[in-house]
């Protein structure tokens, strides 16, 4: 047999292989309004089939994921995006209204059907309004196929689901933030694990200094913490995925480093660390050796950096099997690091590195997009606008408008590339007021881009705010974060050896960060704040490539605005 027939011979059973462990997995999810209990007050929040947050999906890569999502709301359209998901070949599944799809209608169902093609951390939320800030959110966890071992060992797999929680529903807040003047949605009322926490009350009040008194939560009751049990001596995988709407975290477990093996679905050189800082959008795996006395229970903690907290802890317990978990800690929590303590943001941003053998990025770029974060003033209204433009949204799905080359349903003039070079980041802007616009940056397929992230002193007064920002249908490679304004020769400090992949970065205040990504994925994509209030005020700019080659879209992913219209004169429906 000659070398090229063996080779051959090789990749038929290879794929054959992969074909029959690869499978389909069908899910029934119902969007629904539902009154629980997350921190021991009742409050109507958005669940999925009765449950908050919604079911965890659990699949292997290769796996195709079959979800048939109803809308039972009755007064409002939902879509799901599936965070993380880079949606190769299925753009119109991502799940961001009037970018990949019309919003499902009360009373419908919309088949998501696409294929889970790297293990990792990921999770999916609402992508309609302010929806997420509701609860509309779960876990999406993709495992090695079977057979197939990950490169660092554990004995067991924990998975935390971190998320901020407000009193007031997202409806409230959405008017609000779209009033004149703008009422800002301030600081959430509690931190939720899993769920789960505690308002007007502390689980460590006997051991914290605090006016809050000692929680005396019942059996089985719905917002008692989830404890995490061990056994002595052995390994675990923590999974940690952040969909807050506003707050950053940190989090830490008593007496234990934290060993970060994963970020973004993506493997990184380990490190250990003290405590994980987590924005909005990012996913983490981290290892804990349970090698503290046995006979002590342990503190999880997560609470709010970036902004002054007003928000409490939120705490759960690390039980040693060995012992009850009824016995709490005997040492108080750790303690959050100071909410404005940016070195020690940075410092743990800047040891997230690539692990050996992960693809580098191209050593040169086809085109530079300096995209400035402001925030301004339209006709009295507050917004957040990038290069002085405020983001709205179009009637007819992006998607759909490309595909069929429409006219009239978007900006098409570009958006611009770049910002006045002599703009002083350090100071309210001279010019206050921005423009509404919802164009779109149409990058050749294939093309290599680089995306400076700049980062300014908010409309007025002093300050600046921490921003991370999610690419929709890519994976990027973090270049590097600077101070200040970016300069060319910024350029020279590219990390160009070990840059890591992500698909949320972080830019801190009054800086920037770098990115570089490859446009080979046909589709139109959102990139944006992952702050939910930011991207209602704006804060966000859309991405598309390859359009022409998007194969057949669902007619349903497109049943609204002209392309509705279109459809059904021609008898689609």
């Amino acid at each position: 047999m000659s070398l090229n027939t063996l080779f051959v011979c090789c990749i038929w059973l290879y794929l054959f292989h992969y074909s029959v462990e690869a499978r389909v997995r069908h899910y029934n999810f119902d969007v629904e309004y539902m009154i629980k209990k997350p921190d021991c007050l009742e409050h109507v929040v958005m669940g999925i089939n009765g449950q908050f947050p919604g079911p965890t999906i659990r699949a292997e890569v290769g796996d195709t994921l079959d979800i048939a999502l109803t809308n039972k709301l009755h007064t409002e359209g939902t879509v799901i995006h599936w965070h993380g998901i880079r949606q190769v070949g299925t753009p119109w599944a991502d799940g961001t209204a009037a970018i990949s799809q019309c919003a499902i209608n009360p009373g419908e169902t919309f088949h998501y059907r696409f294929i889970v093609d790297r293990p990792g951390t990921y999770f999916y939320h609402g992508h309609y309004g302010m929806q997420r800030a509701s609860g509309l959110y779960g876990s999406l966890i993709v495992d090695l196929p079977k057979g197939q071992n990950e490169s660092f060992h554990y004995d067991g797999e924990f998975n935390l689901l971190l998320s901020d929680f407000y009193h007031t529903n997202s409806h409230e807040q959405e008017v609000g933030l779209s009033s004149k003047p703008m009422r800002w949605i301030g600081e959430p009322q509690t931190l939720l694990i899993n769920g789960r926490g505690q308002f007007n009350c502390s689980v460590a009040a006997k051991f914290i200094n605090t006016t809050l008194p000692q929680c005396k939560l019942k059996g089985g009751e719905e917002c008692a913490p989830q404890i995490l049990h061990v056994e002595p001596n052995k390994t675990y995988r923590i999974r940690i995925a952040s969909t807050t709407s506003l707050a950053s975290l940190n989090l830490a477990i008593s007496n234990h480093k934290l060993i970060v093996v994963e970020a973004d679905g993506n493997y990184v050189q380990p490190f250990s660390v003290d405590d994980l800082d987590i924005y909005s959008g990012e996913s983490y795996s981290v290892l804990i050796n349970t090698d503290q006395n046995p006979k002590k229970n342990y503190w999880l903690s997560i609470g709010v950096r970036g902004r002054k907290p007003n928000t409490p802890q939120g705490l759960t317990i690390l039980n040693y099997k060995t012992i009850s978990a009824s016995v709490f800690p005997s040492s108080p929590p750790p303690i959050t690091p100071l909410w404005n303590d940016l070195n020690h943001s940075k410092t743990f941003t800047k040891k997230i590195i690539a692990k050996m053998g992960t693809p580098q990025p191209p050593e040169t770029s086809n085109r530079r997009i300096l995209l400035l974060n402001t925030q301004n003033s339209f006709n009295g209204f507050t917004k957040w606008s990038i290069n002085n433009v405020s983001l709205t949204l179009p009637t007819t799905p992006y998607l759909g408008s490309i595909k069929f080359k429409l006219n009239n349903t978007f900006d098409k003039n570009p958006p611009p590339e770049t910002f006045p070079s002599d703009y002083d980041i350090f100071n309210p802007p001279v010019n206050p007021n921005t423009n509404i616009g919802n164009g779109v940056y149409m990058f050749q397929l294939g093309e290599v881009i680089d995306v400076i992230l700049q980062n300014a002193n908010q409309l007025s007064g002093n300050g600046s705010e921490i921003h991370p920002w999610h690419l929709h249908g890519h994976d990027f490679w973090v270049l590097g974060y600077g101070d200040g304004k970016f300069n060319e020769g910024d350029e020279k400090k590219f990390n160009l050896t070990h840059a890591p992949l992500r698909n949320t970065a972080v830019i801190f205040p009054y800086g920037w960060t770098a990115l570089r990504f490859r446009a080979d994925n046909p589709g139109v994509w959102a990139f944006h704040c992952h702050i939910e209030p930011h991207l209602h005020m704006g804060m966000g700019v859309i991405f598309a490539e390859g359009v022409d080659k998007v194969k057949k879209i669902p007619d349903q992913a497109l049943a609204c605005g002209i392309t509705g219209k279109m459809f059904f004169n021609q008898g689609h429906y």
